[in-house]
């Protein structure tokens, strides 16, 4: 039985008017993450590692490292049982302008048939990006945070053991350039395209900073003229601009887990509401029958049968009038006595006579 959540956004209209700063809604186009990625293996488990008969990529990984170690086990390939070792993928993000010996997180996920990871330390990994080149080097003591307890009839597990984090466990080998101290136009990227944003964005940089020298391009892009202008001060400055953000009324459904979702500008023009389904409720409550002390009759059960009949008839056909708000839409249903299970169909129902002036979102 899901729980429908309303998260109904009333927006009073002092607070509909909040100015947003424009590093919050708005990136400057190139300035972002990279993903890396890498291969390798987790040493000093406690007998949760891979299977080396079934994992074989586990075992040819721990071949090759010993050889580069200098150990040669090809003979004895066949007598490796070890369960103490893991193969896992690695993965971090590459911040923006982060330089060399700069240090950032990776997180760490089992590959094979490894049960934990707790205590394990992960060996050198190379990290690569999406070019095929190593931008950072990862290694060190991984930590799960979950808590797995077996036992013969029984096992507990709070967590997932088989992935966890190294903080600070890789070191940036290779930076990724970019000057944005000698760039002569910059593109910031709006994170929610909307044309008017756009547009008060220019029209904010223009009054702050003098000059044309944005302009909005597209519902995404404020393209910004920044020559005979430090780039870097230019955008300090153009980040701590506040703006009113604009948006399409919408709702958003999600059926999975009951979510509903409304935005400020939701408006529904004149539509009557009635809801109510007939409920049949049957309750069975045999009593025992049994005879008078010396009698001749025998213990029999007597059914008992009580049938209730709910049309919901206290249910009023309802009237929300033309072009209410998003709060009236939301006291207008709970005063017609809606159950939160029904208010997704009813949303559905109300787009479907062409009475929500919203999109409607199912997802």
């Amino acid at each position: 039985m899901h729980r429908v959540l309303l998260l109904a956004l009333l927006l009073l209209p002092g607070l509909a008017a909040a100015q947003i700063r424009i590093k919050d809604i708005a990136d400057v186009e190139g300035v972002r993450d990279n993903q890396l990625i890498g291969y390798g293996l987790v040493v000093g488990l406690n007998g949760t590692g891979d299977r080396l008969r079934t994992s074989v990529f586990t075992r040819q990984s721990l071949i090759g490292m010993l050889e580069r170690l200098g150990v040669n086990t090809r003979d004895q390939e066949l007598r490796l049982e070890t369960k103490n070792v893991a193969a896992v993928m690695v993965t971090a993000n590459l911040p923006a302008f982060t330089k060399a010996g700069a240090r950032i997180d990776v997180a760490v996920s089992a590959m094979g048939d490894a049960t934990n990871l707790t205590g394990g330390t992960l060996l050198v990994t190379p990290l690569l990006g999406a070019d095929g080149e190593v931008y950072a080097v990862a290694q060190g003591a991984l930590a799960t945070g979950a808590v797995s307890a077996r036992g013969m009839a029984a096992s507990v597990t709070r967590g997932v053991p088989t992935a966890g984090r190294i903080a600070n466990g890789a070191v940036v080998e290779r930076e990724i350039p970019y000057r944005m101290a000698e760039a002569q136009t910059l593109r910031l990227g709006l994170r929610n395209p909307d044309l008017t944003t756009a547009q008060r964005i220019a029209a904010a940089v223009n009054r702050g900073l003098g000059g044309q020298m944005a302009r909005a391009a597209d519902p995404r892009t404020v393209v910004l003229d920044l020559r005979g202008r430090n780039p870097v001060e230019a955008i300090a400055r153009i980040e701590q601009l506040r703006v009113e953000p604009d948006s399409v009324a919408k709702v958003v459904i999600e059926e999975a887990s009951g979510t509903i979702v409304m935005g400020a500008d939701v408006r529904v023009s004149t539509v009557a509401i009635a809801q109510g389904s007939l409920t049949v409720r049957v309750t069975e409550t045999p009593q025992v029958s049994q005879p008078n002390p010396f009698g001749q009759g025998q213990t029999v059960v007597v059914p008992r049968t009580d049938v209730e009949v709910d049309d919901q008839n206290q249910r009023r056909l309802g009237v929300l009038p033309r072009s209410v708000t998003l709060d009236d839409l939301v006291r207008g249903l709970n005063a017609l006595g809606v159950g939160p299970r029904d208010l997704i169909a009813i949303l559905q129902s109300i787009k479907a006579a062409g009475a929500l002036q919203a999109d409607l979102e199912v997802r």
